[in-house]
């Protein structure tokens, strides 16, 4: 269980101008404040579930065991949908039931998914748009304190999941997506060094093109000065993934790309 001086990691669509944020970690610190909070993002695209979830599946597993990460991009506050705690082998995760921990369920060991239903666990409030404050950090905070799993609601086997489709090869094309634009405008796809591996395995090739609507790249750089501010150029990022870019400047603007666009590899 989380030890008295636990982390909890926050990712959000709150942004950093209001009260939201804020609120949330005061009563979290309310409740333990030997808490250590990180802040993961709270710049999500507003309301994308998707974009969180890759967020968290970017980077929740450098944390430490016992860590508490709590994602809340909720466009669905308010109504029927469940508050979830999920513990696995290593972690726990607070977060609306709508598919944002749906890399946790494919990826981690050992896991529980309960909904949250113990009051204990929900501050009282005249309204219900702010989960984020009155029931995920409530949540997590009790969690600081050595509340058990089992004390939040029963187990859920109907929990919500993304339709995630991976990179597959067919007809001797590797096809994915644009899974998420990083702060300097640089396209990460979904696709990993092991897919390439595995479509040259599939055509003998060793050389490959990579198209991105109109266009086209024939060859993988190692880092990004060697790219161009001019022609995109494509490289395996340090998480292992596809990434298209231009040379110090904003690749996705210049070529008008967004999220779940294709990209093809052959």
């Amino acid at each position: 269980m989380p030890s008295a001086i636990s982390v909890v990691t926050l990712i959000t669509d709150f942004g950093d101008r209001d009260y939201f944020v804020a609120s949330m970690k005061g009563v979290m610190l309310g409740i333990n404040n030997q808490t250590r909070i990180v802040d993961i993002s709270h710049k999500v695209a507003p309301h994308s579930i998707e974009e969180a979830a890759f967020l968290l599946n970017s980077c929740y597993h450098y944390f430490p065991d016992g860590t508490i990460h709590v994602v809340v991009v909720d466009p669905s506050v308010g109504s029927s949908r469940r508050g979830l705690l999920v513990t696995t082998s290593r972690y726990f995760f607070v977060a609306p039931d709508n598919g944002v921990l749906s890399y946790i369920y494919e990826n981690e060991l050992d896991v529980e998914v309960r909904q949250i239903e113990n009051r204990q666990f929900r501050l009282d409030s005249q309204g219900a748009t702010f989960d984020g404050r009155d029931l995920f950090a409530p949540s997590a905070a009790w969690l600081t304190r050595g509340q058990t799993p089992g004390a939040y609601g029963r187990l859920v086997k109907d929990y919500e999941t993304l339709p995630i489709e991976k990179p597959e090869v067919r007809k001797g094309v590797l096809h994915g997506r644009v899974a998420y634009i990083d702060h300097f405008g640089n396209i990460i796809t979904d696709i990993t060094a092991d897919d390439i591996k595995s479509l040259q395995e599939v055509t003998k090739k060793k050389e490959i093109s990579i198209q991105l609507g109109d266009v086209s790249m024939n060859e993988l750089q190692t880092h990004y000065e060697q790219g161009s501010p001019d022609t995109p150029s494509a490289l395996i990022n340090s998480n292992g993934y596809v990434e298209i870019f231009l040379k110090k400047t904003q690749a996705h603007t210049d070529l008008s790309v967004t999220i779940g666009d294709v990209v093809n590899i052959q």
